[in-house]
């Protein structure tokens, strides 16, 4: 297998765009990554999405987008993996460029979740559990993390307040980062005050629905040339799974597979948990970021949150998480959520983070989940 590095990225602001279509908003991420890169072509592309033809009545994305960038007769799919789907289709691009098979690819994650009606789009996100045994009774997805959250609080002695931390670090980071929704710090005054919408979790413990775009383009390490100053490597990217329903774990206060894609992740790397120098972690609610770090190996069982109340994870922190917003600031157009997490760890190793910039980043995890961590892809990027 062949080194891969990661030479262009592209991001659209995230946001409920209503006088711009989906193929807009990927085709201006496709066109910055290729800009960023120096190239103005590409052996292949692959685009993660979730939910084009259930809100957008727009399928065969690949074939889409390879022609609205002029790059018409390439290789080209869609690949869904629900909420991971971004970062499924990164993982399917490093494959092909690791593989020999292409030398250059375009990976672009996109989404517009608001061409819908809310419940319509509620509804369309709970397609990530399972149809059979879990939404087929009217539970939404919110609802099962709020599940785990309830009993997640109630074996380890908690209450809401101490998620708070994980909130108002986002916020905080997403106030520099020109991409982000949510550009407005909040304290923990705001998360105490914040309306329910699945109790125990509120308004300040969710991801927004929203629109947005982004692309990173990949290239044979060895290829480099005078991409080579930019460039980052991919130093692992790896997938692990776990039933879609969480009736069927074995544990549901563990989440079987982020533990199997980081460890995978790190045994593919070469590192360990405390090699990491920033974390993006799938903060689609805040139980999901606690029991990720957790999961991840970078706090024991039942002890994540405490991460957060100890100031861990802030750009100063030992951990930094959310560098650019997060999933909860930033925004969370779920299918190019992983490729936006991707290009905000190219980012931070290239020193291109602004005020957001972590000192000294040589090693940066990305992780993005699908459903409910049924899979859990993970990626690792150097410097």
């Amino acid at each position: 297998m062949r080194n891969v590095s990661v030479v262009g990225i592209g991001q659209t602001q995230v946001g409920e765009h209503w006088d711009r279509s989906l193929r807009d908003l990927a085709t201006e991420a496709a066109l910055n990554a290729l800009r960023d890169a120096h190239v103005d072509h590409a052996d292949a592309i692959f685009v993660g999405n979730m939910l084009s033809g259930q809100l957008t009545g727009q399928e065969n994305l690949g074939a889409l987008i390879a022609d609205e960038v002029g790059l018409r007769g390439v290789d080209t799919l869609k690949v869904e993996a629900a909420c991971g789907s971004g970062a499924a289709a990164l993982h399917v691009g490093y494959l092909a460029v690791a593989s020999g098979q292409f030398d250059l690819v375009l990976v672009a994650g996109a989404e517009k979740l608001t061409e819908s009606s809310s419940c319509n789009t509620t509804a369309s996100l709970a397609m990530a559990a399972d149809a059979d045994y879990e939404t087929v009774h009217g539970i939404s997805f919110i609802a099962l993390n709020a599940l785990l959250m309830k009993r997640y609080m109630y074996e380890y002695d908690l209450v809401p307040e101490d998620f708070a931390a994980f909130s108002v670090n986002a916020h905080a980071n997403a106030v520099h980062n020109p991409n982000a929704m949510f550009r407005s710090p909040i304290t923990v005054e705001h998360y105490k005050r914040a309306r329910d919408i699945s109790d125990p979790i509120s308004v300040m413990d969710s991801a927004p629905v929203c629109d947005g775009a982004a692309a990173v383009v990949l290239m044979a390490t060895d290829n480099l040339n005078g991409n080579r100053a930019r460039a980052i490597k991919i130093a692992a990217s790896a997938i692990g799974s776990d039933s879609l329903g969480l009736h069927d774990r074995r544990d549901p206060m563990w989440l079987s597979a982020v533990e199997l894609s980081s460890q995978k992740a790190y045994r593919q790397a070469g590192i360990a948990p405390q090699d990491v120098n920033l974390f993006e972690v799938h903060d689609a609610f805040s139980i999901m970021s606690v029991m990720s770090l957790e999961a991840a190996g970078f706090a024991a069982r039942g002890r994540g949150a405490l991460l957060a109340r100890e100031g861990a994870i802030t750009p100063q922190g030992k951990l930094p998480i959310s560098t650019m917003g997060g999933l909860k600031a930033r925004g969370h157009p779920v299918g190019a959520t992983g490729v936006y997490q991707a290009a905000e760890v190219v980012q931070q190793l290239r020193g291109e983070a602004g005020k957001n910039q972590v000192a000294n980043a040589h090693v940066g995890m990305a992780q993005s989940l699908g459903g409910i961590a049924a899979n859990a892809v993970t990626h690792i990027f150097v410097n």
